[in-house]
């Protein structure tokens, strides 16, 4: 019999069901972390060889601010449909706060007067009343100085927002936000790091030739190599991604990330490697145990070996570390249908995610096949057309698409089971997808014929 949806079949199956009430009643009686936005600083009054400053500062409060369970960074990627060309303003930092629902954003002005350069910390709070802006004590330093100086800014933010801060989350702060002592190093990191926000497979070779050059100006900058691991992971070189993440894991052992990275690539590997994933995971988790997006790989990892038990506590414990966490939301949304067949659940959980992150194409594409499976088809379409718009060369989009498509308009099916062909027939992967695309188009000319 053949399979009529590529995507679903691949589904993790989960023996029983964890409800969301539970999971958010979890996390409820915890101290609420706060959302942060984390920007780069405006540089437009500097020259170009120094502009990659704005793009320091922002790694430098990124990697502070990890350090304690209160304050959780959105990462970039969800940044990138509110950046404008002429960089980061007030209206712009309030408008990407509110559209991702965030708490606080953190931004600010690098500027030059005479020989030093100043440094204009900002702070915007929302609130029910609107948008509270505070400006900071401006750091003015010498060039050389830029380093050192900027380390103390997470520690300085995280006051101001009146963080309760232990002994220890000051001291693991303070060792962040100083990853190098080569300036040389942390300029060419800072530029790829903005190479790669650019996104694209140019950006993403620019990244990965400032970061290769970053780590051989300091081979010992164990976050230069976690974060050219990061970019040959999105090149699709597994094996690159692997050795930089195990660089940079033995570089520096009470460093996290890169053990969660090595998770991420074991759950995802061919062979199902998932007890790996488990246990580099829990390495993570270990290192720092506020660690949310590690307890949701874990989950992952855990509900693919059919640990359910296992896997409900690692979803429970993300959403008490950040319960605007969009790949909780999705991976409930995957339980509720997928094993117990509940629609609304299944629905509101998608939705939830899909309302934290408007450009998860993952959640969109479970979405669409809940609508699918419950002859929801304009809904479903709805949906796929959506996920298209955000990735447009998304061939299991398209391919879903053409299967609603066949239930309601078969001539537009036939559009796009063209469409699904001329782009999936490059592809070697999809080769017998392919195939099973070719027999939908010839079945629905034989019947429009007829």
């Amino acid at each position: 019999m053949m399979r009529q949806n590529r995507w679903r079949s691949s589904r993790v199956m989960l023996g029983t069901l964890v409800t969301l009430g539970l999971l958010v009643g979890s996390a409820s009686g915890a101290t609420k972390p706060r959302i942060v936005v984390v920007v780069p600083f405006s540089v437009e009054t500097l020259d170009r060889d120094r502009q990659w400053m704005g793009e320091g500062v922002a790694q430098i409060l990124f990697l502070g601010l990890a350090q304690n369970p209160v304050t959780v960074a959105v990462e970039n990627a969800r940044l990138r449909p509110f950046a404008k060309p002429e960089g980061w303003t007030e209206t712009t930092v309030i408008q990407a706060t509110r559209g991702i629902k965030a708490d606080v954003a953190l931004f600010g002005n690098i500027v030059r007067r005479g020989s030093d350069l100043v440094i204009q910390p900002r702070l915007l709070e929302l609130k029910a009343s609107g948008a509270d802006v505070v400006s900071l004590e401006p750091i003015t330093l010498q060039e050389g100085e830029f380093l050192n100086r900027v380390a103390a800014l997470p520690l300085t933010y995280a006051r101001t927002m009146k963080v309760s801060l232990s002994e220890a989350d000051v001291a693991r702060m303070e060792r962040a936000t100083r990853p190098t002592q080569s300036m040389r190093a942390f300029e060419l990191f800072a530029r790829g790091a903005m190479a790669a926000q650019r996104g694209g497979q140019e950006g993403s070779e620019a990244a990965v030739e400032m970061f290769t050059k970053a780590i051989e100006a300091d081979p010992t900058f164990a976050v230069g190599q976690y974060t050219l691991g990061t970019v040959h992971q999105a090149l699709n070189n597994r094996w690159k991604a692997s050795a930089q993440f195990r660089a940079a894991a033995q570089l520096d052992p009470t460093y996290p990330e890169p053990m969660k990275a090595l998770g991420d690539l074991f759950l995802a590997a061919p062979r199902r490697l998932f007890d790996q994933a488990v246990e580099a995971y829990g390495k993570a988790i270990d290192l720092r145990p506020f660690y949310a997006d590690a307890h949701v790989g874990l989950g992952d990892a855990r509900a693919a070996k059919g640990e359910v038990d296992g896997a409900i506590t690692a979803y429970q414990k993300a959403l008490v570390f950040n319960p605007a966490n969009p790949r909780v939301y999705m991976s409930l949304g995957k339980i509720y249908y997928s094993e117990k067949g509940l629609y609304y659940e299944s629905v509101t959980a998608y939705k939830k995610a899909i309302e934290l992150d408007a450009q998860s194409v993952e959640a969109r594409m479970g979405l669409g096949e809940v609508y699918e499976d419950k002859g929801l088809y304009r809904e479903a379409v709805d949906e796929y057309k959506k996920v298209l718009e955000l990735e447009a060369k998304h061939t299991g989009a398209l391919y879903n698409l053409a299967l609603v498509y066949e239930k309601v308009d078969p001539k537009e099916a036939m559009v796009q089971w063209e469409k699904y062909i001329a782009l999936a027939s490059q592809l070697p992967s999809e080769k017998d997808w392919v195939d099973v695309a070719r027999q939908h188009l010839r079945k629905l000319k034989s019947q429009v014929k007829e």
